[in-house]
């Protein structure tokens, strides 16, 4: 898809809900605001590219990489992305591309190179490591996604994806927050979160531990691996670079929007 395609329907998509531009002063009011269109255009060059902040080239992007940064700050702490994922969520459902019945939860583990919510992470010697988890729908489009430390237990965050998951509208009745069943893998094999899931009316399907490889899970499942390799196309995920760590979330959001819009221009 052409990134200026992209740029289009996530502006079109973005004005609605951004947070009002401050007044400007009457005496010395300074230099004129860049608009949210050339600041967006910042922060995605440097999603797709991972340069640093500072060598956003100015002959390309119409902002410099300072103002991007502190557009997107604004745009975090205003909580701009969860309001974007529950609009894009309802045009998804409205448009019959979300499979909601079967989803997909899992951890991955990425390097960490500065800031908070980064801790010693168990599959890189013990190297600074954050973790992205990530809950999916049964097409693999990203539902809701949750940032700890690399050291952090993929179990704990299976509430708190499911909490994360916007309140899916689009169509008559109740809107959609919940699946019907939850595939994972052996490190949600616990039995306390089995029985908080069917106490949520989710059915786990969750592999056994210290069994034979071969549940047969994976034929679901595999769609929420495809789901990371996906983020991770865009070097600021692939290995963290941002200090502070809703600033990295915001990106994570930001990828997942991107991902939700070429599912909207096509099926797959």
């Amino acid at each position: 898809m052409r990134s200026d395609l992209v740029l289009d329907d996530l502006s079109e998509r973005v004005a609605p809900l951004l947070p009002p531009a401050p007044e400007r002063r009457r005496r010395h009011p300074g230099r004129l605001r860049v608009p949210d269109r050339a600041t967006l255009e910042g922060v995605m060059y440097v999603l797709r590219t991972g340069v640093a902040w500072r060598d956003v080239p100015a002959e390309t992007v119409d902002c410099s990489g300072v103002t991007a940064w502190r557009r997107l700050r604004d745009w975090t702490e205003a909580g701009v992305w969860p309001r974007l994922h529950a609009a894009l969520a309802t045009e998804l459902r409205r448009a019959d591309h979300l499979g909601l019945d079967d989803c997909a939860v899992e951890g991955a583990d990425v390097r960490a190179l500065k800031g908070n919510h980064a801790g010693p992470s168990p599959v890189d010697r013990a190297c600074p490591g954050s973790k992205h988890h990530l809950i999916v729908d049964r097409h693999g489009t990203p539902l809701a996604v949750t940032l700890t430390g690399g050291n952090r237990h993929d179990v704990t965050q299976l509430l708190p994806l499911l909490d994360a998951v916007p309140a899916i509208r689009g169509l008559r009745g109740r809107p959609r927050r919940k699946p019907r069943r939850l595939y994972a893998d052996r490190g949600y094999d616990f039995d306390k979160y089995r029985r908080l899931m069917w106490k949520r009316g989710i059915k786990p399907m969750i592999a056994r531990r210290g069994v034979a490889h071969g549940s047969g899970l994976g034929k679901v499942r595999w769609v929420v691996e495809r789901a990371f390799a996906w983020l991770h196309q865009f070097k600021p995920l692939r290995i963290r670079y941002e200090r502070r760590a809703d600033l990295h979330r915001g990106l994570l959001e930001l990828a997942c929007s991107l991902i939700w819009l070429r599912r909207l221009r096509t099926s797959f």
